[in-house]
């Protein structure tokens, strides 16, 4: 299997990534999640290079491997998408909780309703605002509120369980005691 000639895909590469990047635009709305798209679409391209029939089909080619390049972003879950930032972080992320803490709420996160989990790993851990988490799940600002009013009690009181029973530092009860 060979695959292509650098400098015919370079060629192909920059005489065709303007028009397929507008069309992306057109298909989702974002420039920089076009430019994604259109460099997924030449990933492909290359992949397949000795399939397609270059005289013939090449745009069609294009064209729908980039339609489903979009369709199927769409379908990827929020969990498994990039997040851009503004700045990128300077210093590596420090856990905010002991070991032992850390393993005690994971303990009790696992144990809420899936919704309540949700709200709080996004709202807490995730650090988003109640109208981001609505986004994020698809629910109203109330629905976020709601449950993250009761997941938080619910996560109490787990945790409270949990640290008596299996002889864990409570400490993230307290901590928690605090974050109403």
């Amino acid at each position: 299997m060979r695959g292509p000639d650098e400098k015919e895909f370079g060629e192909l590469v920059a005489g065709r990534s303007h028009a397929l990047r507008r069309t992306a635009y057109l298909m989702c709305g974002d420039w920089h999640q076009a430019e994604d798209l259109v460099q997924t679409t030449f990933i492909k391209l290359f992949c397949a290079w000795n399939k397609v029939d270059r005289a013939d089909s090449l745009d069609a080619y294009l064209r729908k491997t980039l339609l489903h390049a979009c369709i199927d972003e769409k379908r990827r879950g929020w969990f498994r998408r990039e997040w851009p930032t503004a700045d990128p972080p300077d210093v590596a992320d420090v856990p905010p909780f002991p070991p032992a803490d850390r393993d005690l709420l994971v303990a009790g996160l696992r144990r809420l309703a899936p919704g309540q989990r949700a709200v709080l790993v996004l709202r807490f851990w995730e650090d988003l605002d109640v109208e981001e988490t609505a986004r994020a799940l698809g629910c109203s600002a109330g629905t976020v509120k709601s449950q993250t009013a009761r997941g938080l009690a619910a996560l109490r009181a787990v945790v409270g369980e949990l640290a008596s029973v299996d002889g864990w530092v409570a400490d993230g009860v307290e901590r928690m005691k605090g974050h109403s």
